[in-house]
């Protein structure tokens, strides 16, 4: 398979990275010991979670992503063998970037992830309050201490990445490896704006929602099928022309090469310059399956030119 640098770290992972953002929500702990069981088994590393995760359930207590997540690495013993990413200022709070706000949010998520360090620490949401700098400084005490090892920025614009890169230049500070936005068949306006970016600099990219809150599933074709799983609201906004045209399109692939509208919808990810990976979270055994059949599947030049097409 072939695995990718994220930026130019010292980290490289496989092209798929496991979303965490169901444990604690759809999925509960034992099963998410499954679920990240089959991930590893198939050959994967990396690991995508907050602090944030999921705190929009009632009666949670705040990182339970992470806390299922480090039950999980101190029952198998297999810390050092996996990526595990995580995130800070998850809620936009304001002075979410502070280095003091910085400095307590990693010695919690440490504690709920039972680990001395991370893989990759994320600015979740940009900070308008706290200079790039500042949050820098933070993050290289974090770097130089080994609870992180690599940093990214989460939602930042290509003029926000530039701007840290050139105050990281000027003050001799480590600056963001990887970025972590918005990318699917449908959203890609967020994406292709940043790729100039990314591709010049030698940035890696993470991509979110790859399908599209479930929508590129096929799961969700009208209306009735939105009460489907606690997720089927968020795809409500794209059962719109532009969104029947994409599954069709899908359809049509997925036909052809024998795979499911998820699938094609991860093989098409996979195959965009710039995308180092694409974050896909599973509720069960048998979607992560069909995550790494989706990740493993070539497209041919043909069906990656209908699919692009189709959301245009």
């Amino acid at each position: 398979m072939n695995r990718r640098p994220l930026g130019r770290s010292e980290l490289v992972i496989e092209p798929l990275v496991l979303g965490g953002n169901v444990f604690g929500w759809t999925v509960d702990e034992a099963k998410g010991f499954d679920i990240l069981d089959a991930y590893v088994d198939a050959g994967f590393t990396a690991i995508d979670t907050a602090e944030g995760y999921p705190n929009w359930v009632p009666g949670n207590p705040p990182g339970m992503s992470e806390t299922i997540i480090g039950k999980w690495l101190k029952a198998r013993g297999n810390r050092d063998s996996v990526h595990i990413i995580t995130k800070v200022n998850s809620g936009k709070k304001p002075g979410g970037l502070k280095p003091d706000a910085i400095k307590e949010s990693i010695e919690a998520s440490l504690r709920r992830l039972q680990t001395d360090y991370v893989d990759l620490y994320f600015s979740h949401w940009p900070d308008d309050q706290a200079s790039h700098e500042e949050t820098l400084e933070a993050y290289d005490v974090l770097i130089r201490s080994g609870k992180v090892r690599t940093i990214g920025a989460s939602n930042y614009t290509a003029e926000m990445m530039r701007d840290a890169q050139q105050t990281a230049i000027i003050k001799s500070l480590p600056r963001y490896e990887v970025t972590q936005n918005r990318f699917n068949l449908y959203d890609r306006a967020e994406f292709e704006a940043l790729k100039p970016y990314l591709i010049e600099n030698e940035v890696g990219s993470i991509v979110y929602y790859s399908l599209a809150s479930g929508f590129l599933t096929g799961k969700y074709r009208n209306e009735a099928d939105l009460g489907k799983s606690p997720r089927g609201g968020g795809a409500g906004q794209y059962l719109n022309d532009k969104g029947l045209k994409i599954l069709k399109a899908l359809d049509d692939v997925g036909k052809e090469l024998k795979a499911t509208p998820a699938e094609v919808a991860l093989a098409w990810l996979v195959a965009q310059e710039g995308v180092s990976a694409p974050i896909a979270s599973a509720t069960s055994v048998e979607q992560v399956e069909s995550l790494v059949r989706g990740v493993r599947l070539a497209l041919p030049e043909n069906a990656n030119r209908l699919l692009t097409a189709a959301g245009t």
